[in-house]
């Protein structure tokens, strides 16, 4: 493997869920680095200026500086394109939930006289602006 250079704390947190969400966002963005002290600061919560056990963040020397420009962005996602969309008025105000019109074939009427067991349809995506249903 070939030598990244030298190791260093980026940030300290007083608490876990703060620096895992910083790691996670430095990960998104393909950058190396891993949680030190996570462990004791979930064992002793709020105990952190006291036992001087903050998390630590560390990441490689030469990636300090990509990373502040990282954290100084207030962007949450990397692309847009991963939000689902409506394809008809582009909302994305939509929810996932079986159809509105329930359809049943001759087979699945039988299986619910016979055995009493509904089978339902695959869940699909519902705009709530234009009422318009899409898979």
């Amino acid at each position: 493997m070939a030598e990244r250079g030298e190791i260093v704390v980026f940030r300290k947190f007083s608490t876990a869920i703060d620096a895992n969400i910083v790691k996670s966002k430095l990960d998104a963005y393909g950058v190396p680095c891993f949680l030190t002290e996570e462990n004791m600061a979930n064992l002793y919560p709020g105990a952190s200026s006291l036992m001087n056990s903050n998390v630590r963040l560390h990441l490689f020397a030469q990636d300090v500086e990509r990373a502040e420009q990282i954290m100084a962005d207030d962007k949450m996602f990397l692309h847009d394109d991963s939000v689902t969309r409506c394809p008809v008025c582009m909302s994305q105000n939509i929810e996932r939930d079986f159809p509105k019109d329930l359809s049943l074939t001759w087979a699945s009427t039988l299986k619910v006289m016979f055995f009493g067991i509904f089978f339902p349809q695959k869940k699909v995506f519902h705009c709530l602006e234009c009422d318009h249903e899409f898979t």
